[in-house]
């Protein structure tokens, strides 16, 4: 069952000084809540080191990747874990535009000689050379006024780029639609933009060891620029008054934080 943030209230609350709400900006953000929201596939590919990332790179880069986009998906997005639990592993991320078209995506897979042909060597591994050692598949939706994955501007070379993947953990499913609300309609993804943590997506997690949790990544140019941006965060008088303002606080709806460092690797299209 949802519960839905009650942006009366949040509003209620501005008026009396005590949050800040940025409504009006975030309407005019480019992204409409009247859009569809996408689906997110988020595979990350357990590895060992040695030869085994190899494999999955040019499985990744020469045969999924193409046939994804040719599929109708993307861009897709694949990453080294640099900083994080996990390494090594490869991170990749599958935009769909809907739920049928993941359900899709295996059958049209299926039909491209393509794909078949370049994916030969991976599908066909023998025990002795496998390409990895296990997958975590999560599915996630986007947020309604976030529906559409936004590519990382040019700032910085290809190679200094880095993002951070974060999820956090609600203790109940109230707890996790407020958080989304936080960032979906409260202000939260505005002042995001304005300290500059530049957000790639935010989703609700549909799948999950630890429901009810949501996941969004960000892009910044390097480390530094990450450091000096959530520092920038953690002291705007917006989000302090947001975040210090009762049922809203993290000790109320935030159980536990993950988060990753991720290097993009030379074939992602993200």
């Amino acid at each position: 069952m949802a519960y839905p943030i009650d942006r009366r209230s949040l509003m209620a609350g501005a008026a009396l000084g005590s949050i800040t709400l940025l409504s009006t900006e975030a309407e005019a953000q480019p992204h409409a809540a009247a859009a569809t929201p996408e689906i997110y596939e988020l595979r990350t590919y357990h590895l060992v080191n040695g030869p085994m990332k190899e494999r999955l790179d040019a499985y990744l880069k020469d045969a999924f990747l193409p046939a994804a986009r040719r599929a109708g998906c993307g861009p897709v997005g694949a990453f080294t874990v640099a900083i994080g639990a996990g390494a090594p592993s490869v991170v990749v991320l599958v935009p769909y535009p809907s739920i049928a078209d993941y359900a899709a995506l295996s059958g049209k897979l299926s039909a491209d000689p393509s794909y078949a042909r370049a994916a030969a060597p991976f599908l066909e591994s023998k025990p002795e050379g496998p390409p990895y050692v296990s997958l975590d598949v999560k599915l996630m939706r986007a947020f309604p006024h976030f529906p559409r994955l936004e590519l990382p501007g040019v700032a910085g070379s290809a190679k200094s780029r880095i993002f951070e993947l974060r999820t956090y953990y609600s203790p109940s499913e109230k707890a996790g639609t407020t958080k989304i609300g936080m960032f979906d309609t409260g202000g939260e993804v505005d002042i995001f933009r304005r300290t500059g943590l530049t957000p790639v997506f935010f989703a609700k997690d549909l799948t999950g060891p630890r429901l009810p949790s949501l996941t969004y990544l960000l892009t910044f140019p390097d480390l530094a620029t990450r450091e000096r941006s959530w520092s920038r965060f953690g002291a705007d008088p917006d989000w302090r008054r947001l975040s210090e303002t009762p049922g809203l606080t993290n000790s109320e709806i935030i159980t536990g934080i993950d988060n990753q460092i991720l290097s993009p690797t030379p074939y992602s299209q993200i």
